[in-house]
């Protein structure tokens, strides 16, 4: 343990540096991910009340898959089997809506634990380095001062370091979560309009 501890506090920086280059690679490629596979809402708008207005569930359904997204992906799920009843429909649309939540939040858990646990491992790089501070004073009391201070210098580095990769992962990963959340809002609350027309128009 003494060998490990010697090793200091260079290894823990570096390796938040490392951490810290893949939360923003994965933030960048999730938010990419989300705004390009997201449906316009100028088209998805009109569509839904064209449907609303008319009932006409193919050509609802052609229009969706023309305009592409999450979104429509939810919608076109309950109209392929809106013909086997409303509850199906539902169904469908939930499960789509599940599948499309895991897919969105793939990778969300790495930036999270980064954001989570990177101060405590700048802490533990601190630590490392303060202990192979003393043990260099403890070998040479009367030359070793001026290294010893900049040892610990260099270990409270890593705290601050830990901090600065810490802040940014945190607020990245409420953006996305936001961004998530709300996607699947829009979602909920398109596939609940959706149904109910389905609802009226077999009452109908």
């Amino acid at each position: 343990m003494m060998s490990f501890a010697l090793l200091g506090a260079g290894w823990v920086l570096w390796l938040m540096i490392a951490l810290s280059v893949g939360v923003l690679a994965l933030s960048l490629e999730r938010g990419l991910m989300l705004s390009r596979d997201s449906s316009p809402r100028s088209a998805l708008a009109p569509a839904v009340d064209a449907f609303f207005q008319k009932g006409d569930v193919p050509a609802f359904k052609k229009t969706l898959e023309g305009i592409g997204g999450m979104e429509a992906r939810v919608l076109i799920a309950g109209l392929e089997v809106s013909g086997r009843g409303v509850e199906s429909a539902q169904k469908a649309m939930e499960g789509t809506a599940t599948a499309e939540r895991l897919r969105m939040e793939r990778g969300l858990a790495f930036i999270a634990t980064v954001g989570s646990n990177a101060p405590f491992l700048g802490l533990f790089g601190t630590v490392l380095g303060i202990i192979k501070a003393f043990h260099d004073l403890a070998k040479d009391m009367a030359s070793a001062s001026g290294a010893v201070m900049a040892g610990i210098s260099e270990a409270l580095v890593s705290t601050a370091v830990g901090l600065l990769v810490a802040i940014p992962a945190v607020v990245l990963y409420n953006l996305l979560m936001r961004t998530v959340k709300s996607r699947l809002a829009v979602s909920e609350s398109l596939a609940d309009q959706v149904l109910a027309r389905l609802h009226a128009h077999v009452e109908s």
